[in-house]
């Protein structure tokens, strides 16, 4: 399984670091992404890592500002934040998919984590 941490608030401009460990499965064996959901609206594709060449792929809402990375030594990946802004406040969620490349659509992802709640504000 997969646990999503390192939420909270924080002021725009900020930064944050978002974890997402996993349990029972090896994250180097699938390409792993992140999502975040404003209650009410769709889920929204964010970044994702892919499996065994490491590619990054981040959304253009999110490009430039943050960043998926990988330790497999930790087991767990992570999304570095930066400039963070009003309308990044979401629930954010990590996702692992067998698939060797990055896709958006949700259901291709086989496991997901409990979300962990980003708010950006002043």
């Amino acid at each position: 399984q997969l646990q999503a941490s390192g939420g909270g608030l924080v002021q725009p401009g900020g930064s944050l670091r978002l974890s997402c460990a996993a349990s029972g499965l090896a994250t180097d064996d699938y390409s792993i992404a992140w999502f975040r959901q404003v209650p009410g609206k769709k889920r929204e594709w964010i970044s994702c890592h892919r499996r065994n060449d490491g590619g990054t792929y981040h959304a253009n809402s999110v490009k430039g500002r943050f960043t998926i990375s990988r330790d497999i030594a930790k087991n767990s990946v992570y999304l570095q934040m930066s400039n963070l802004k009003p309308e990044d406040t979401a629930v954010y969620t990590c996702a692992a998919t067998t698939l060797e490349y990055c896709v958006v659509e949700e259901y291709t992802y086989n496991f997901w984590g409990r979300g962990t709640l980003v708010t950006v504000s002043s």
